[in-house]
């Protein structure tokens, strides 16, 4: 069915075929052509086809012949096999045959090897005198070979009695009585080893043989250990007492010696001297450093390769030194034996004064890594920043106490080039850079976080020192007579606070790093709080001479004062006297002085003059406003006299002639006056332009009122920037003349 159906699709292909070919009239004439093409495909197919059934046929062919090759193999096999079996029948009863010649060669094996140990089986106790004698006269090499035969004689006999099949514990026992003190050489020869290796670094300096003796016993021992582990495997048998791990012993004893060199190096405690800590690492720099030289030069040549003994030394020393440290450090350190250890482990261990030392040039941190641990190094770190904080605060707070007992003492301050001064602040960071100067030896990190640290207990020092300030000025307006030099010591604080800020901008420049951008508010507020201090102190400098002159301004504009100049002059004299003292002022702070008393002393008679004490007529307003002038020129007089060389621009005592004049100024010009004065100063209020006008009495109240209004409403919004328009700002009346 399969092929009649494929018979009738390959029919209907072909039709389909000739009906896609045929489907002009043209193409008949083209038959004979496509005849032709189809003949040739069919032959082709054909071709292939036959191809393709010959190789298929000569590949079952080939299959056939080698199936009937291996069936033969098969069956001559089969045939082997049970000749084979035939034989193997009658093995048994040989095997059972056999067994007294099995016996007998087992006996013949164990006599043989009796044999040739009998001499040592009979002579035991003499060669283990001999060779004790041998050890004890340090002649190790003929010791370890008589040791050695003993040992293999034991092993031989002990393993003839492993191979027997029936094993009896008591032959062994026997055997390894006979033998017992073997293992008595062998120790003793063991202990003769450890003292020799105990001892290296000496013995390799007079005799290296003794050393190299030594290890090649240690060597043949260790090919001893893996021939027995080989036979173990091998066999089951394992000889007593291996393995030795001499080799794993020698180690072991050097590093005992290590251990021992470093904790025995300890010459003084703490209670014996100061510096006890950095004469022992000292000490121990110079000991690791020869002893390193020696195994380098010495050791290494003795040593077989394979030990790598420098740098086997180099971590002994290395694991040693850092027990022994830790150990150091968690005892509890005290002072400058923080930065001793820490200097020493950070920059002088690895450093070339010993690991990176030309003799050695050992990379410590490839070989070994870090002597202690980041942990320890940094809790020791964070130790010494709080020992250090303590004694900064303990010896600052007892700095305020000395400079609030030398306030009130009988004694005036200390003076250097006409200035008053202490020395506190050059002390304070003398101690800061004795710090970092320190710290700068271990990394910088550290010196960084000391100089942070330092900054902070300087201000932390300011805030105590202003609030001292503070009170000592409490105390003495209180009672004038209290202290005595109390203009004396103002003038000393405003120094020390220029010189506090001086200092600390040096030492920013020396030790701050300019990659570092944290913590530089700590050293903004260390400065301001130093400039707040010295403003405050300059201020209550003034007060004291202000409060002598309470009176004097209290005249002015009163009409006492028109009659006479007596309050301006009293209150020049008065701050010449005081300004005799303030010479002792460093010569900025003359000048912050200068300009604070200026400013002061405009602002006082501006007060008075806004004070409503006086109100007069027009002809002698004009009186009023020229005197006004005139004692504005004696002021800034007075204070181009005391300091020539202060600049006098912007001087706040021209206010007083500037408001003056508004006291003769035309009625009707006055808005345009008023708007002027407004522009350059903003800060002028409308209560004291009205109190200024109190003073015309031919004004009427709702008339300036409209007139200051006006001007205010036409005023535009701007920020101030002459220094004089301040004052305005701190002339604040209680009572408002209009409301």
């Amino acid at each position: 069915m399969e092929l009649q159906q494929m018979e009738a699709e390959a029919r209907a292909a072909a039709l389909k075929d000739v009906k896609n070919m045929l489907q002009r009239p043209g193409q008949l004439e083209k038959v004979e052509q496509y005849k032709h093409r189809i003949a040739r495909k069919k032959a082709s197919a054909e071709a292939l086809l036959k191809t393709g059934l010959q190789n298929q046929l000569d590949g079952v062919r080939v299959g056939l012949k080698q199936l009937e090759t291996c069936l033969e193999d098969v069956k001559d096999v089969n045939i082997r096999v049970k000749d084979v079996e035939t034989l193997l029948a009658n093995v048994p009863e040989i095997y059972d045959a056999l067994e007294p010649v099995r016996e007998e060669n087992t006996r013949h094996s164990q006599y043989a090897t009796a044999m040739e140990n009998l001499k040592h089986i009979f002579n035991v106790q003499s060669s283990v005198s001999k060779t004790m004698q041998w050890i004890e006269e340090d002649k190790l090499l003929h010791a370890h070979q008589s040791l050695c035969d003993l040992e293999n004689s034991r092993d031989d006999l002990l393993y003839e009695l492993h191979k027997q099949p029936k094993q009896y514990a008591h032959d062994k026992i026997t055997l390894k009585r006979h033998f017992e003190k073997v293992e008595t050489v062998s120790q003793a020869l063991e202990r003769k080893i450890r003292l020799i290796l105990n001892r290296t670094l000496n013995t390799v300096r007079k005799k290296p043989t003794v050393i190299v003796t030594a290890l090649r016993i240690i060597e043949r021992e260790e090919k001893a250990d893996q021939f027995a582990l080989q036979q173990q495997k091998s066999t089951g048998f394992l000889p007593p007492g291996r393995p030795k791990e001499w080799r794993k012993m020698a180690m072991a004893v050097l590093n005992e010696a290590v251990i021992q060199r470093i904790e025995g190096s300890k010459l003084e405690e703490r209670a014996d001297s100061k510096m006890w800590l950095v004469r022992d690492l000292e000490i121990t720099r110079q000991f690791i450093l020869e002893d390193l030289r020696v195994v380098k030069s010495l050791c290494v040549p003795c040593f077989p390769p394979q030990y790598d003994i420098f740098n086997e030394y180099v971590r002994m020393y290395h694991r040693a030194l850092s027990t022994y440290l830790e150990d150091l450090a968690r005892s509890g350190l005290e002072g400058n034996e923080y930065v001793s250890l820490l200097s020493w482990v950070n920059n002088t261990y690895p450093g070339l004064e010993l690991m990176a030392h030309p003799d050695l040039n050992v990379d410590i941190m490839a070989v070994a890594g870090p002597l202690i641990k980041h942990e320890l190094l940094k809790s020791l770190e964070s130790q010494y920043l709080r020992d250090m904080a303590n004694n900064y605060q303990e010896w600052m707070t007892k700095t305020v106490e000395t400079e609030k007992q030398d306030w009130l003492s009988e004694t005036p301050p200390e003076q250097d080039d006409q200035y008053y001064h202490t020395s506190a602040p050059v002390i304070i960071f003398q101690m800061i850079d004795q710090h970092l100067q320190v710290t700068n030896t271990i990394h910088a990190e550290l010196t960084f976080n000391a100089l942070v640290l330092s900054i902070q207990q300087v201000e932390r020092f300011g805030q105590n020192y202003r609030a001292a300030v503070a009170d000592i000025k409490e105390r003495h307006f209180k009672n004038r007579d209290q202290v005595k030099f109390f203009t004396q010591h103002i003038i000393t604080i405003v120094n020390n606070c220029q010189q506090m800020i001086e200092l600390a901008q040096q030492m920013k420049q020396l030790y701050w790093p300019k990659s570092k951008t944290e913590h530089y508010e700590d050293f903004e507020r260390l400065i301001s709080t130093f400039h707040t201090i010295r403003s405050d102190s300059i201020t209550y400098l003034l007060e004291e001479a202000f409060l002598d002159l309470d009176g004097q301004f209290n005249d002015l504009f009163t009409v006492k004062w028109l009659t006479s100049s007596m309050s301006v002059d009293t209150i020049c004299v008065t701050l010449e006297d005081y300004f005799q003292d303030y010479n002792h002022l460093r010569p900025n702070n003359f000048e912050l002085v200068i300009n604070e008393a200026q400013r002061m002393v405009a602002k006082r008679y501006i007060r008075a003059m806004l004070s409503k004490r006086i109100s007069k007529l027009p002809n002698e307003c004009e009186l009023i406003a020229r005197k006004s002038k005139k004692e504005a020129k004696q002021i800034n007089w007075f204070f181009e006299k005391i300091a020539p060389n202060i600049s006098k621009s912007d001087s706040p005592i021209e206010l007083i002639s500037i408001l003056a004049d508004l006291l003769v100024s035309d009625i009707e010009m006055l808005v345009l006056d008023l708007h002027t004065l407004l522009g350059n100063y903003p800060s002028l209020s409308e209560d004291q332009i009205v109190r200024l006008f109190y003073i015309r009495n031919d004004v009427k109240a709702s008339e300036i009122r409209e007139k200051v209004q006006d001007a205010m409403r036409s005023k535009k919004p701007m920020v101030s920037i002459a220094k004089q328009d301040e004052i305005f700002k701190d002339i604040v009346f209680s009572d408002k003349l209009w409301s």
